[in-house]
């Protein structure tokens, strides 16, 4: 294929990819735009193969990896569960951390790279691959410790260093001088080292920032890292000389730090704390001011499956408020199996969705998706928060700082100022919960202990299952 069809055809692959974009921004068209993104890869794949960088004594290799890569995305998309899904995205992340890394030394090491460049190209091709490299390693480690906090194998409390700030920006000194250093050398093995140090320095500050940050911050951290990711994969673009990488990659980086931002938003957090870290933890007892334990704000009163059935039963509005305990349970299929009881006897049911609900944006979006529940009764938490006084039962379902009162009537509360879905303005609320352990935000919410509150202790799936059973009885 000519470079002018393999322009034609990565033309086309970025339409596709733009349209992909669109139709992601709404769950209707959703999987049409999913539709777009797989047909613009597979045109850029294609065009690449067959274009004139690659060599045909190399085709071989390239079919046998991309073979290999699809037998274990397929065997992925088989055996990961749906609430898995926040920890798949984060090791992806680091998939492609990973990759910019790698092209960044193999273009390092490569002479053939450099032929025919000027001195001015030279400089500013040394300078693509070390930050090409700088960002990979940083979106690769930061990923991984990503993936070991969404997994439940590293703990979300955050780890906060001594003098982290000041290490950070020590880090960054040293990583402009070794950058000096390396434009300036003569030579690949004079140059070795500092692009050495950069890396260890790069993957150690990806690790240090995403282990000071807490669980209540980790849907920022996921798209903050998505973000990065197609920064690293622009980079790579511009090490290549590849069009195509170098748009793909600024529109994942670009759409990755918008949503960074509308997260931050819905926290009512700057994106310079939520690197700053140190806010949330991995639950536990609610905390007191002074970092001890807090005494309850009161009593709470529990209900039964039963009679949760039977409130449910008599009301004509209900709003449901979905969390990650819904997510950890698996229990969204029973939640559409009541949402259709309930319409069919002619209650008004409702779902409200908090931006950050769950371990990354979209993830209760993605579970009611998948259990059939209509788009049309699916709202967002701007879109819902007025109506909660008008409903007869708001039942909250493993969330926990989305739904904090404290947010509005506690200024001195961590999560002070954070907009939350006001369900306790609800004429009843139900909250279902395994225990009063306190959210990832580690502060004790007021919600539980309102006279209008009731509580349903238990596992999500179990008691789920006996209030169906108790609504069709």
């Amino acid at each position: 294929m000519t470079s002018s069809l393999v322009t034609v055809a990565y033309l086309g692959a970025t339409i596709l990819f733009i349209l992909c974009l669109g139709g992601l921004s709404n769950q209707e068209t959703s999987r049409r735009g999913n539709l777009y993104g797989i047909i613009g890869m597979t045109i850029a794949v294609l065009a690449t193969i067959a274009g004139p960088q690659v060599m045909t004594a190399g085709l071989p290799y390239i079919i046998g990896a991309m073979l290999v890569g699809a037998v274990i995305g397929l065997y992925a998309a088989r055996v990961v569960q749906m609430t898995q899904m926040p920890e798949l995205v984060a090791l992806m992340h680091s998939l492609v951390g990973l990759a910019a890394v790698l092209v960044g030394y193999a273009n390092f090491i490569d002479p053939a790279v450099t032929v025919g460049l000027t001195p001015a190209e030279n400089t500013i091709h040394e300078i693509e691959m070390y930050l090409g490299v700088l960002i990979g390693a940083v979106t690769f480690s930061g990923s991984l410790i990503a993936f070991g906090k969404l997994a439940g194998k590293i703990g979300g409390k955050p780890v906060l260093l001594p003098g982290r700030h000041w290490l950070n920006l020590a880090g960054l000194v040293v990583v402009l001088w070794f950058g000096y250093r390396f434009v300036a050398a003569h030579g690949v093995s004079e140059a070795m080292l500092p692009m050495i140090v950069m890396t260890v320095i790069a993957l150690l500050f990806g690790v240090h920032m995403v282990m000071a940050i807490g669980g209540a911050d980790m849907p920022v951290v996921v798209s903050m890292l998505n973000s990065y990711s197609g920064w690293a994969a622009a980079a790579t673009g511009f090490m290549l000389s590849n069009d195509l990488l170098i748009v793909v990659g600024a529109l994942v980086g670009s759409s990755g730090a918008i949503l960074s931002y509308i997260m931050c938003n819905a926290m009512n957090r700057n994106f310079l704390s939520v690197i700053a870290g140190g806010f949330g933890s991995d639950g536990g007892a609610p905390k007191a001011a002074g970092g001890g334990t807090a005494e309850p704000a009161g009593e709470v009163t529990p209900i039964t499956a039963a009679e949760t059935a039977e409130m449910l039963k008599e009301a004509k509005e209900v709003i449901i408020v979905p969390g990650y305990g819904m997510a950890v349970a698996q229990a969204q299929h029973t939640v559409n199996d009541i949402t259709q009881a309930l319409r069919a006897r002619g209650v008004n049911v409702r779902f409200g969705i908090h931006p950050v609900a769950g371990r990354m944006p979209g993830h209760m979006n993605v579970l009611l998706a998948e259990a059939k529940v209509p788009y049309d009764i699916v709202f967002e938490m701007d879109e819902l928060n007025e109506d909660f006084p008008d409903a007869d039962v708001a039942m909250v379902i493993g969330a926990n700082d989305i739904v904090n009162p404290a947010a509005q009537e506690d200024p001195t509360s961590p999560i002070a100022g954070m907009p939350v879905l006001e369900v306790w303005k609800a004429k009843h609320s139900i909250v279902m919960k395994r225990s009063m352990a306190s959210g990832y935000a580690g502060v004790d919410n007021p919600l539980f202990y309102k006279e209008n509150n009731r509580m349903l202790f238990g596992d999500a799936k179990k008691m789920l299952d006996e209030v169906l059973v108790a609504l069709k009885a």
